[in-house]
Parts: C-alpha cells; sequence; structure tokens
C-alpha cells in the first residue's frame, strides 16, 4: 500500500475544493461585482420620517389673517439610497420646477452633502404626485406648511422663515437638517411660540400601505398669535409712504400696543416665501439701495429735530428753570456772540405754548442754557448737562424700549466723556446748544419718537410697545408690559407742553394741516437738519387731546419741512383710525404725488 490517495479520495477532494472555489466566487461576485443585493439591505430597513408641524397663524388686533398657512410638500433626497443605474434627471426637473443646473447645485452646496442628505425643497401638491408616480429610490416626500401673506403687507413686521442654518443646528439641538425658522420681525421673536413640535412615524418601506405608519410621537401645531396691528391701517400707512423712505409708527397710548409699524420702502412677504424664487427675490431686495430689508421703524438712528422741543421744555419745568408764562425774544433766532442758531418768522416775544406751537428756536435755546447753567443746583454747566441727560433717558432715548420686537435700536444720547473727549474738555452749554432743539449729536429711532407722543399722551408715563395682543393658550404676555413707565418729570407739567400742541394744529401753528374737525388733534412738527441733502420731514402727534387713542410718528427722510409731507400722512393715518372712513381723498392724492429724490440711495456703479 503506498502513501498516495485513492482514486476516489482525490476525487472527494477536488470536488470539495470545487465547491468552495464556486461559493468564494459566487460570494465575491455578489458583494464586489452585483450591488443589487446590496441596494436591498440598504432599503430594507426602517425609516425614521419627522412629521413637521403646522406653524402658528399670525392675526391682526381684530381677527383678521396677517400671515396663515398653506399646505405644501417637501422633497428630501438621501444620496445613499438613490439608484445608482441613474434616473430620468430632465422628467425629474419638469416635475419639481427646477432646472438641471439649479438641481446640481443642490447637489454640489448643499451644506449637508457630508451626511447624505440634501437641502429640502418645496414642492405644491400638484408636484408631488407626479414625483410619486416616478417613483425614484432616494427621494421622499413629506407634508409641510408655508406661509402666505393675504393682504401683502407688514414685510419687515412679519420678518419671513426660512430652512435652519448649520451654525444654529449646532448652538441648538432641538433643530435639525430640513427645519424652518423665524427670519427677523414677528417670526423670529416670537418663533418659540409659533414653530410647534414636530413628531415622528417609523415606516417600514415594505409594510403594506395600511400598516407602514407606526406613530412614535404626535407633533403638536405651533400656537397662533393675535397681534396688536390694525391691518387696514397698515395698509393705508404703506400706501402713503409708497416711493418714500422713513418709517410710521402709530401706538395705542393708554396700552402700549403698536397700531401701525411701517418701514419703507417695504417689501412683499410672499416674496420671501420658501421656494424656488425666495433667493432671487431675496438677492434682489438686498442689492436694493433704498435697504427694503432694513426696518427703519426700529432700527434707524435720526435727529428728533423740533419735535425734541417738549422734552427741553418738560425739563425746564421739572428743573424750575422754566414756567409757562415765561416769554423769551426770538429775532429770528437765538444769536450770542459767535453762536447762531436761526429760526423762522413769528411774533416776539413769546410765551411756551405759543413757542411749541411756532416751533421757535430761540425760546428753547434759552430754556436749554438755564437748565445747565443753574447756578442753584450745578456747579459747572457739565453737572447740569448729566442731569439733564438723566431725565432725557427716562424718556426712553438713549436706550432699547425692552419691546417685544427683535433689533430694537437705542438711538443715541451723548454723554459727558463724549464730549469732553471731542473738545478736550473745554465745553460748555454754548458748545453743545443744538441738543435743545433736536440736532447735534442726539439721535433717536422713530419707535422712541412714537414713544414720547404716547408719553406726552399720557400726561408723563408709557406702557412698554408691544406688538402681540394675545398669545394661544396663554392667559396674559409678560407683566412688563402692564406696568406703568413714569418719567423723571412730574405729571402737573404736562398739561401746558398739550396745550401747544394743540395749539400748534388747531390755532395759530406749524402743522394746521393735521387738523380733524371735532377730535382735539395734538401735534409737533420737526425739520431735522441733514448734512447730506434736504432736511427730514418728521411730525409727532396724538388724538384726542382728552383720553387719546393714537398717538403717531411720521418720519420721511429729506422730505423738507414737517408740514409738508408728515403732517398730511399722519393726519390720513389719525383720521383713518378714529372715524374709520377717509373724508379727505385730495390729501390722498397730494401725498401719493409727493415726489421725494434720493440721489444718495441710487446704486453705485
Amino acid at each position: 500500500m503506498n502513501g498516495g490517495l485513492s482514486p476516489q479520495a482525490l476525487m472527494a477532494r477536488i470536488i470539495v475544493i470545487a465547491i468552495f472555489a464556486i461559493l468564494a466566487l459566487r460570494l465575491f461576485y455578489i458583494q464586489i461585482v452585483d450591488d443589487r443585493y446590496d441596494e436591498m439591505a440598504n432599503n430594507n430597513y426602517l425609516r425614521n420620517v419627522v412629521v413637521y408641524p403646522p406653524r402658528g397663524e399670525i392675526y391682526d388686533r381684530n381677527g383678521e389673517l396677517l400671515a396663515q398657512n398653506r399646505l405644501c410638500y417637501d422633497v428630501s433626497i438621501v444620496r445613499k439610497d438613490m439608484p445608482k443605474s441613474g434616473f430620468d434627471t430632465t422628467r425629474l426637473c419638469e416635475v419639481v420646477g427646477m432646472t438641471r443646473k439649479a438641481l446640481e447645485t443642490k447637489f454640489r452646496q448643499s451644506p449637508y452633502r457630508r451626511e447624505s442628505r440634501l437641502t429640502r425643497y418645496p414642492i405644491t401638491v400638484e408636484q408631488k404626485l407626479l414625483l410619486d408616480e416616478m417613483n425614484i429610490g432616494g427621494f421622499y416626500t413629506s407634508q409641510r406648511t408655508v406661509r402666505q401673506y393675504p393682504r401683502k403687507i407688514g414685510g419687515n413686521l412679519l420678518g419671513s422663515i426660512n430652512e435652519v442654518t448649520k451654525a444654529k443646528i449646532e448652538k441648538d439641538d432641538s433643530y435639525s437638517v430640513g427645519d424652518y425658522i423665524g427670519m427677523e420681525g414677528l417670526e423670529l421673536a416670537y418663533e418659540d411660540v409659533l414653530r410647534g413640535e414636530k413628531g415622528l412615524v417609523l415606516q417600514d418601506i415594505y409594510a403594506p400601505q395600511a400598516e407602514r405608519n407606526t406613530v412614535i410621537k404626535e407633533p403638536v401645531a405651533g400656537r397662533s398669535i393675535v397681534c396688536t396691528i390694525d391691518a387696514e391701517l397698515q395698509q393705508l400707512a404703506e400706501e402713503l409712504m409708497e416711493d418714500k423712505v422713513g418709517a410710521v409708527v402709530a401706538i395705542e397710548p393708554s396700552t402700549g400696543e403698536i397700531l401701525t409699524m411701517v418701514s419703507a420702502p417695504t417689501f412683499n412677504p410672499d416674496e420671501l416665501v420658501i421656494g424656488k424664487d425666495r433667493g432671487n427675490n431675496y438677492a434682489r431686495e438686498i442689492n436694493n439701495p433704498r435697504m427694503p430689508l432694513w426696518n427703519r421703524a426700529v432700527k434707524s438712528r435720526y435727529p428728533p429735530g423740533s419735535t425734541f422741543k417738549l422734552v427741553t421744555g418738560l425739563i425746564g419745568m421739572e428743573e424750575s428753570v422754566l414756567r409757562p408764562h415765561y416769554t423769551y425774544s426770538c429775532n429770528m433766532g437765538y444769536h450770542l456772540g459767535g453762536e447762531h442758531i436761526g429760526c423762522h418768522e413769528h411774533r416776539s416775544p413769546l410765551a411756551m405754548n405759543y413757542a411749541i406751537a411756532t416751533s421757535c428756536n430761540a425760546y428753547f435755546c434759552h430754556v436749554f442754557r438755564n437748565i445747565l447753567e443753574n447756578k442753584r443746583r450745578y456747579d459747572i454747566a457739565k453737572d447740569g448737562f448729566d442731569a439733564w441727560r438723566d431725565y432725557v433717558l427716562s424718556f426712553g432715548f438713549g436706550r432699547k424700549l425692552d419691546s417685544d420686537f427683535l433689533g430694537e435700536g437705542t438711538g443715541y444720547v451723548p454723554t459727558r466723556e463724549f464730549y469732553d473727549k471731542r473738545y478736550r474738555k473745554s465745553w460748555n452749554a454754548l458748545t453743545i446748544l443744538s441738543l435743545s432743539i433736536g440736532q447735534g449729536e442726539l439721535g433717536c429711532t422713530p419707535l422712541q419718537m412714537a414713544n414720547l407722543a404716547a408719553i406726552v399722551a399720557n400726561r408723563g408715563y408709557y406702557y412698554i410697545p408691544h406688538i402681540v395682543r394675545e398669545i394661544e393658550g396663554q392667559d396674559s404676555l409678560d407683566t412688563r408690559f402692564y406696568q406703568k413707565q413714569y418719567t423723571n418729570v412730574d405729571t402737573r407739567h404736562f398739561e401746558h407742553i398739550v396745550d401747544g400742541m394743540w395749539r400748534g394744529v388747531n390755532n395759530d401753528g406749524t402743522c394746521q394741516g393735521a387738523y380733524l374737525k371735532g377730535y382735539d388733534v395734538c401735534g409737533k412738527t420737526g425739520t431735522a437738519q441733514n448734512p447730506k441733502g434736504k432736511d427730514h420731514s418728521t411730525f409727532i402727534s396724538f388724538a384726542p387731546r382728552k383720553n387719546p387713542k393714537i398717538a403717531i410718528v411720521v418720519y420721511v427722510e429729506h422730505g423738507g419741512f414737517g408740514s409738508e409731507i408728515a403732517v398730511p400722512i399722519a393726519s390720513l393715518i389719525e383720521e383713518k383710525y378714529l372715524t374709520d372712513t377717509i373724508k379727505r381723498p385730495h390729501l390722498v392724492d397730494y401725498v401719493k404725488r409727493y415726489k421725494i429724490a434720493y440721489p444718495m440711495y441710487k446704486a453705485k456703479k
């Protein structure tokens, strides 16, 4: 018997080796060459599907919808689930309304491309049905809602919605890829209220349709908001400010509720709704030299001009350097040494109520000097200035008012340190005399100016201005909105200022164009000097004199005298709010035909 294998054993060994070779080759083919089983394995899993809640809707104070929801679908593209054999790209682009280039850009530029998931893309119900018919692997649709705006008003006021950024996701883990978030305005300020809570469904893609979804968590709809805005008043104000640059803010003095807030120019909020046109529309607005996306009503810093004379007079009375019957002379302005602040022609001398009605510059220059140079209280004028500044801050200038509107500007009230640095500590009341009439370094937002009108209307206090009146499921707002905020000036002094404002409209003053029979309108014009062109036109007002219902500011950049354009705009808004109608169509026509040149806002070449 030799050491070799028998023929039978050798054959058996060869058969075993052949079988293993065949199995190895088959495994190699399945795992490396043929990807069908790989695709089946990848697709045979339970998929978590986010269920997005409808966003809370926004109503005006009278129950009219300002921002509502409409149904759409998001296309979510997961790369690893896409067929490797390709698909009909041309047909896909036709269905979802994208160009091939735009689709390729989505793949190439998505901030989530490393996570194999692309940015969501909203489509209509009809598009969703067509996409489902194509049945392309890796393309999933989920129900969503996007905004629509019935009146097309309040762009800056309401804000917009966009897909959350990766930076936001990294800061706040309650957001994830594909979520929507409020951008600016009410949508951002009340994001936590409006957004709702996402739901979650576990989906077995191979189960029968009726058994495919297992609800893990039900979505919770966002809460609706009733805001303080009057939709009709807002629309009128936007129409009157068309082709102009500036702002309008109206407040209900007894509550601090903002009745209208217009930043001009504005934009149609429907044009920034998430969709294929949003990018182009946003680019157009962001490149507009008149900056329609900038909310001038709460952010821009303007010199208040002659409207600030009301504050100067009130501080003078509180400091006991002014009595309403005191008279000062005006010889076409204030003249002392080399200092000269001009004024227009009117009778002289004059007491305070007539100085307010006619907007006399010289009168309030005298008052300002008496405040700072009051030897009975202050050793030097700089100490008097510090006291003056504290009074001004108590009126809400130089700081945020703590409203519920994000992005609120502070304006600016200069400090002693500022002037010490500018004038090398060598300055006095005459150096900064322009502050007395709202010029110089003084700056304020239109919201702060409207709040000043409300303070005078209330005779010494205000409620923090706010844009939301009611939140669904919430009994009340933050307590700060119900608390009276008093200035440092005693309430007994305000009636003298009110009398001057009433005379300005109803007697022989600079704002007689604001007269409304039977409503005792009170007002104060302002013509704010502007080194870059024609003066700014401004006007603050409230009405009626007793139990005032509305306080308003209109600020029109480069509009000229306050009486030229700010007065008629404010008067029409007051008429609409108080009487629910407009009986002066000729005045509406005048305002709409009033053209202002804005060469400083021309696009740079």
